[in-house]
């Protein structure tokens, strides 16, 4: 799974880009590129400045907060979509368990499919918002 079709399909399945039109993410995905990992690869480290978002296409990577496993995730899953945002440091290291390959997105090449598209950062916040619904849960009573 290399071709820009097969990245466009999976970042067509992150919540983040729901709300893009096959044209967006065509515009999305090359800037994107295919990565690999062998096992025992660190993706990015809690703590530390991110500017990168992974799809992962193949293998499997865990997710740790300190000393905690918080998740062990496969092909679809996705980490590192605020780094595409902000800059900030990291909320969790995640490692590749085995050999994996990704979709790579950087802040760089996002923000320039933003710059070619200003409605993409429309559909992106909306996309944002949505994931963070998500993540919050249902209001406190």
């Amino acid at each position: 799974m290399s071709g820009k079709r097969d990245r466009q399909q999976l970042l067509g399945h992150v919540p983040l880009f729901s709300a893009c039109s096959d044209k967006e993410l065509d515009r999305l995905a090359r800037h994107a590129e295919i990565v690999e990992f062998a096992a025992g690869d660190t993706l990015m480290a809690e703590g530390q400045p991110g500017q990168e978002f992974f799809v992962i296409v193949d293998g499997e990577v865990g997710v740790t907060s300190g000393d905690k496993t918080l998740a062990k995730l496969g092909p679809g899953a996705y980490v590192g979509e605020l780094a595409l945002l902000d800059p900030g440091p990291r909320t969790a290291t995640v490692t590749a368990l085995r050999d994996t390959a990704a979709v790579l997105l950087g802040s760089r090449e996002f923000y320039a499919a933003v710059d070619e598209s200003p409605s993409l950062a429309r559909k992106l916040l909306a996309g944002m918002a949505h994931r963070l619904r998500e993540v919050s849960g249902p209001p406190a009573t």
